[in-house]
C-alpha cells in the first residue's frame, strides 16, 4: 500500500468520468495515479446504475467524536480532502438532522475543485431551521426530508415521507432521492444515520476512513440497530485499502455492484514506468 496520487490530470479525468466524458480504465498513470483512479473511479462512474456509498472518518480506536461531542478533527488533511473528493462526484450529500444541528456544516466542496452535490436532510419532524448553513442558496439543491407539514423557504425542496417512531424508512429516502433525479448519493452522517442504511442492505460502498489517533472514549462510529450476536454472522465486505497520507481508507464492496464497478475500472488504468 502506497499514498494515492490524486494529481491535476487524475483529477480532471475524474470529473470528465463524472460528466460522462471520458472512461476510467484508459491512460498512463504512474503508479500512484493509478491507485488513485482505482479509488474515485468506481464513483465518478454514471452509466453502471445508481450507487450508494456512505463515508465515515473515525480514530484508531473507533471513535467519531470526543465526550464533549467535538468531531471536528477526526480526520487528517487528506481525509478532509478526500471527503471533498468524495462530495464533488456524487449527485447528493445525506445527512441526518442530528448531524446537521450539531455539527453545523456547509457540505460544500472547497478543497478540490469540482461541483456543490445536492444538500439532503432527513428532519422527520422539520427541526432544522431555514437559516442553517447547509440550507443556504448557492446554486446547489437544497432538500429537506420529513414527515410534518411544515413549509420551507423559497429554494428548499421539501419531500413528506412517513414516520415510524420518528424514523424515516431509508429505502424510502433512497426511492424518494432517485425519483428527484439524484442516482448517486453519499451518506456522510452521522454514525446512526450511515448505520441504518447498512443494515438495511441499501449501500453499495462503505468507506471507512481511519486517522492515526486515540480518543479514548465517545461516539462510536458505526452501531448497527440490530447487531450481530455472532462472527460467523457479520458482515464481511469485499475491502481495498488505500493510503491517503494523513488518512488510511478502507472501502468496503457491499453488493454486487460494487464489484462490477471496481471491475470496470480494474481493466485497470494502464501504469507507466514513473515513480
Amino acid at each position: 500500500m502506497q499514498p494515492i496520487d490524486v494529481s491535476e490530470r487524475v483529477w480532471e479525468r475524474m470529473l470528465a468520468v463524472r460528466q460522462g466524458r471520458a472512461c476510467a480504465c484508459c491512460g498512463h498513470w504512474s503508479p500512484r495515479e493509478a491507485e488513485a483512479i482505482a479509488l474515485y473511479g468506481p464513483l465518478a462512474r454514471r452509466d453502471l446504475g445508481p450507487v450508494t456509498v456512505a463515508q465515515i472518518g473515525q480514530s484508531l480506536d473507533g471513535r467519531i467524536a470526543t465526550v464533549t461531542g467535538d468531531a471536528r478533527d477526526v480526520s487528517g488533511p487528506d481525509g478532509l480532502a478526500h471527503l471533498h473528493r468524495m462530495r464533488a462526484l456524487v449527485d447528493g450529500v445525506v445527512i441526518g438532522v442530528r448531524t446537521a444541528l450539531h455539527d453545523i456544516p456547509r457540505l460544500t466542496v472547497r478543497l478540490c475543485p469540482g461541483p456543490n452535490p445536492a444538500r439532503i436532510v432527513v428532519d422527520p419532524r422539520g427541526r432544522l431551521p431555514d437559516d442553517a448553513p447547509l440550507l443556504q442558496a448557492d446554486g446547489a439543491r437544497r432538500i429537506v426530508i420529513q414527515s410534518v407539514d411544515r413549509a420551507r423557504a423559497p429554494g428548499i425542496e421539501v419531500i413528506r415521507l412517513p414516520a415510524e417512531d420518528g424514523l424515516i424508512d431509508p429505502a424510502a429516502v433512497l426511492e424518494a432521492l432517485h425519483d428527484a433525479g439524484l442516482s448517486t448519493l453519499m451518506i456522510e452522517g452521522g454514525g446512526i444515520t450511515i448505520s441504518r442504511f447498512l443494515e438495511a442492505g441499501l449501500l453499495t460502498r462503505l468507506q471507512v476512513a481511519i486517522a492515526p489517533l486515540l480518543i479514548g472514549g465517545g461516539q462510536q462510529g458505526l452501531t448497527m440497530p440490530s447487531p450481530t450476536e455472532k462472527l460467523a454472522d457479520a458482515i464481511r465486505p469485499d475491502t481495498r485499502v488505500f493510503s491517503l497520507g494523513s488518512d488510511v481508507v478502507f472501502d468496503c464492496g457491499l453488493n454486487a455492484d460494487a464489484q462490477a464497478a471496481i471491475e470496470a475500472v480494474h481493466d485497470r488504468p494502464r501504469r507507466s514506468a514513473a515513480p
